[in-house]
């Protein structure tokens, strides 16, 4: 049966982490304008809330946003992926040949609609459809395009005085909070296939033991980030350096390519910039950084391997004393300028690097330092998001696309970076109300992305804003149970359940103790036993797997917080049973469990329906208008496996073969 399509053109706007409670509260503030805007027109439910699927992590809810599927139909379950060949090792998931269910973007390509996917990280690389009309960026990774493969070095401080005696390069020297969800340098075999196929060496798998809270990603505690010192000294040896300048060294490439640099004045006679030259015999600066100016597309080398490339920067200079003797920069992750690898064709991205400009990346640090956050951080993902909007609105004219599925990653991304301190921590660095309002310039930074998209309503666009959860700053600090990283020893050590190998002195390795392991829990919300005949070392009885499962979950019941005296987890369930909240399966472990609000890490290890603290939540967003959605809609709760059927609907598409949700048809402008 072939349906007329509701609209023409679609456009799905996905922005990761992105939390509907404190969106509703920006926009009744009159913060948000271009989001209200977009409500007005369209169809959302009032507290503008999608009812999300489970778990509340990045790769499993873009794939059903893809597919239509929950994860127990389409197998991606968590951020990782459960080996098969041994308990204690997780396998990277962000590779579509995972995914068992259909993509939309497969449909609407077959049916002739010319479709762009841009870097939505949910089985979308590689792509799995040869049909031309199928055009693929990314996807490999959450954090911005190319990140996983054209990232070079991190971004760092340099801090220069006189009291420094030598330019050095220091590698993780300084502090900074944690820095989940970002994945760099990916190894990439670019002969498995001219898509760039990711190099199976990351099915092989990592292992990884979480003993300590500080060996998770999602810890509370700091981080460390790479550091620059360099002399500041009177400028000599110069072929032309003014008399007052001072000189200071910028190391990039780790520390392997230099460049001396100049402090300079202005026409006032304050020191109020720095010239980045190639070499002191040169005349022409290679780029200037005013300060307090956040300067992009800066084109200048790095270290790739043994090799040096080109790439792409964006710099800023934070300090200048009035001496001209301290200064303080910040460099953003350089880009590789020349890696078409992620990109279906390689044709579109010398198409974009040529109109638009080169992919720039955003800044990895800031959790702990106000003008790293509110500055660096905040202004590298203005770059990032200038960069997408303008390539994705090249692109629409260049290319005439029909239907584009989009994904951004600044909101999730900074999240990660200070959110759990909108509560205050023995860490933290700043306090609630100055981590609050970071948090708001996230916001305002993305109802200014969502606006340079408006233009299209007036096109005949449907638009689509999305995300696959949001985050929860917890009320309390969270137990070892629930990482998504690893295999999470303590809890279920206190437990009984999984032992650790000792040294000579009795103090602990990094190894499991499978002799005497029943269970571990793996990767979030898993929790996989240790039975004789399936896995490798097992030593649980198929026979006892049931009573083993019963006492388990009792158990984790029976877990109080040392302090509150509350329970810290809200749900445990049989992976049979974990099919009513779409998950189970094979690709999940034995028992699946849910951490009580208020004790969890951010996402991942909480029900999609979890609130937390200073206003936030975990549900993801939908607010759609345009042709085909009705004006002003609000009353029909709108689920994740709903999206795909109705886009497939406004498209006039079939669904996808795996597809289980059903099109939202009350917010449809004619009946179906």
């Amino acid at each position: 049966m072939k349906r007329e399509a509701l609209t023409n053109k679609i456009m799905v706007i996905g922005v990761d982490g992105m939390d509907p409670r404190l969106t509703r509260k920006y926009v009744d503030e009159g913060k948000m304008p271009n989001t209200k805007k977009l409500i007005e027109l369209g169809a959302c439910r009032e507290d503008l809330v999608m009812l999300g699927a489970q778990p509340t992590v990045t790769p499993p809810m873009w794939t059903t946003m893809a597919t239509g599927a929950y994860p127990v139909t389409h197998g991606i379950t968590c951020f990782y992926r459960q080996s098969k060949e041994d308990l204690d090792v997780r396998e990277y998931n962000l590779d579509s040949t995972n995914c068992k269910a259909e993509p939309l973007w497969n449909v609407f390509a077959e049916a002739g609609k010319k479709t762009l996917v841009w870097h939505w990280p949910g089985s979308s690389w590689p792509p799995t459809s040869d049909n031309p009309n199928l055009h693929v960026v990314d996807g490999t990774q959450p954090g911005a395009v190319n990140m996983g493969v054209a990232a070079t070095e991190l971004d760092f401080v340099l801090v220069a005085n006189p009291d420094i005696k030598t330019a050095q390069f220091r590698a993780k020297s300084s502090s900074d909070e944690n820095m989940a969800c970002v994945i760099t340098d990916l190894e990439v075999d670019e002969k498995a296939n001219e898509k760039g196929l990711m190099d199976r060496v990351l099915s092989k798998g990592m292992s990884k033991l979480i003993l300590r809270p500080e060996d998770g990603e999602n810890v509370l505690s700091d981080n460390p980030f790479d550091l620059v010192v360099s002399p500041v000294k009177e400028a000599t040896g110069w072929a032309d350096a003014p008399a007052d300048a001072k000189e200071f060294m910028i190391l990039f490439g780790h520390g392997l390519i230099r460049r001396p640099s100049l402090i300079l004045k202005n026409e006032d006679g304050k020191y109020d910039h720095v010239a980045v030259y190639k070499s002191k015999k040169d005349t022409e600066s290679l780029y200037v950084l005013p300060l307090g100016v956040l300067v992009t597309d800066i084109i200048d080398e790095t270290v790739k391997g043994d090799n040096k490339v080109m790439a792409n920067r964006t710099m800023k200079l934070l300090q200048v004393s009035e001496d001209g003797n301290r200064i303080r920069l910040w460099s953003s992750t350089a880009a590789e300028i020349n890696n078409d690898t992620l990109w279906h064709p390689h044709s579109l991205y010398k198409k974009v690097a040529e109109n638009v400009g080169h992919p720039c990346l955003p800044a990895l640090l800031g959790g702990a330092d106000k003008q790293l956050l509110e500055e660096c951080m905040i202004g590298a993902w203005d770059a990032v998001l200038n960069w997408n909007a303008n390539a994705i609105n090249y692109l629409i004219e260049a290319e005439d696309y029909d239907v584009i599925f989009s994904q951004v990653h600044n909101v999730d991304a900074q999240g990660h970076m200070f959110l759990k301190n909108l509560k205050k921590r023995e860490n933290s660095r700043l306090s609630e109300e100055e981590y609050a309002h970071v948090l708001e310039l996230g916001y305002l930074q993305t109802d200014e992305y969502i606006g340079k998209y408006m233009h299209l309503l007036d096109k005949g666009w449907t638009l689509v804003v999305i995300s696959d959860h949001a985050q929860c700053c917890p009320e309390h600090r969270p137990h070892m149970i629930g990482d998504m990283s690893g295999v999470n020893v303590r809890v279920m050590e206190q437990l009984g359940y999984t032992a650790v190998k000792k040294d000579e002195n009795g103090n602990d390795l990094y190894e499991i103790d499978w002799e005497n392991t029943r269970a571990i829990q793996n990767r979030g919300n898993h929790i996989y036993l240790n039975i004789k005949g399936r896995d490798k070392h097992g030593i649980v009885d198929p026979e006892d797997q049931y009573e083993l499962e019963e006492q388990i979950m009792t158990d984790l019941y029976g877990l109080r917080d040392e302090e509150t005296g509350k329970r810290i987890i809200a749900l445990a369930l049989r992976n049979r049973d974990a099919v009513l909240l779409g998950q189970g399966g094979p690709e999940s472990g034995d028992i699946l469990f849910w951490n009580a609000e208020g004790y969890n890490y951010d996402h991942c290890d909480i029900l999609s329906t979890t609130y937390g603290y200073a206003g936030t939540s975990v549900s993801p967003i939908f607010i759609g208008a345009g042709s085909g959605l009705k004006q002003g809609y609000t009353d029909r709760i709108i689920r994740q496996v709903d999206l795909v059927p109705t886009l497939a609907v406004l498209g006039g598409v079939r669904m996808p073969a795996q597809c289980e949700g059903a099109p939202v048809y009350q917010i449809l402008t004619e009946e179906y």
